[in-house]
């Protein structure tokens, strides 16, 4: 029977962070395979339009500039797979990735693989309220103020959140909404104090206190024109005219494929190694992106560690033989 074939390096998710060590590493002939799950190219191609990633000063159409990846990896070699992986067995070396197929095809197949590079990225919780999905992406519902904020200028958006990540988003939206409506389900923020006294104290700043959504409302355009209200304590409905709306309650990190085989924090994502952004607890297994970044989760912050992760498997198979 011939031995299965072992992959110098097997790249998992094809976000900015995979695709961006999928360059690095097949410049470097490392012949990477990068394996594509239920959304190649990540949360990123939901993006219209990327104003903040260097080199287009006009700005580029999100799903564009992953593809725009995808394809200068596929110049230097790098292979893809439709496939998704359902769990690994990292105390063999070499690693073992079990595949559960992005579209069922690949179920019960195993890889082998030297060094591997987890860039899963992070899943953004979602209200699940009418309309939300509706218009997610470009059409006024999204879940950075980072990225999407300087589209509304001048315009009144809603957050939806209580903590410090809703009270960031808030803050930052200031500098270009109108008016800005802090949405939550209690009648004071979870944030750490500091920023709820920013955010309630700002003059740009509506609080809207023991309030849920209902629906997301468009306009004729196909675009954000509302946002559907209840409150909870009284069970009155309320519209408020906005044309963005900032889903702020979290983010899920893509790590359950991984459970128990590389360490996670409390809200489980990667923990890496003391001075590095990118090594694991398991020796050759990095991981990038946003399934580790809980900070900054921007497209150019996991590219950059998708850089650092492909350097450094291609260091370790120099060292352990390639």
């Amino acid at each position: 029977m011939t031995a299965p074939t072992v992959e110098n390096l097997v790249i998992i998710g094809t976000g900015c962070a995979g695709l961006t060590a999928a360059i690095y590493a097949a410049r470097a002939n490392l012949n990477p395979l990068v394996l594509e799950g239920a959304q190649p190219g990540g949360q990123l191609t939901t993006t219209s339009e990327v104003e903040n990633f260097p080199g287009f000063p006009n700005g580029v159409d999100g799903f564009q500039l992953t593809q725009n990846m995808r394809e200068q990896a596929a110049r230097f070699g790098t292979r893809f797979e439709q496939a998704q992986v359902s769990g690994v067995d990292f105390t063999k070396m070499p690693r073992e990735l079990h595949l559960g197929g992005a579209n069922g095809s690949q179920a019960g197949r195993t890889l082998l693989a030297k060094t591997v590079i987890i860039a899963t990225g992070a899943s953004p919780r979602m209200t699940g309220v009418p309309g939300e999905k509706e218009f997610y992406g470009g059409k006024g519902v999204t879940t950075c103020a980072t990225c999407d904020g300087a589209f509304y200028r001048g315009m009144p958006v809603a957050v939806i959140g209580g903590g410090d990540s809703a009270a960031e988003e808030a803050l930052f939206l200031t500098r270009f909404a109108s008016q800005v409506f802090l949405i939550h389900r209690r009648d004071s923020l979870r944030a750490s104090k500091i920023m709820a006294d920013r955010a309630t104290s700002h003059e740009k700043i509506t609080m809207v206190w023991d309030s849920v959504p209902l629906e997301v409302l468009g306009d004729d355009t196909g675009n954000v024109s509302s946002l559907k209200l209840q409150n909870v304590k009284t069970g009155e409905e309320s519209t408020l005219p906005v044309k963005g709306v900032f889903v702020a309650i979290g983010h899920i990190p893509n790590s359950q494929a991984f459970a128990g085989a590389v360490e996670v924090d409390e809200a489980r994502y990667f923990k890496t190694q003391p001075g590095s952004q990118v090594r694991t607890n398991i020796p050759g297994v990095y991981v990038a992106g946003d399934c580790s970044d809980h900070v900054y989760r921007q497209a150019i912050t996991a590219a950059g560690m998708g850089c650092q992760a492909a350097i450094d498997a291609e260091r370790w198979l120099a060292e352990h033989g390639s």
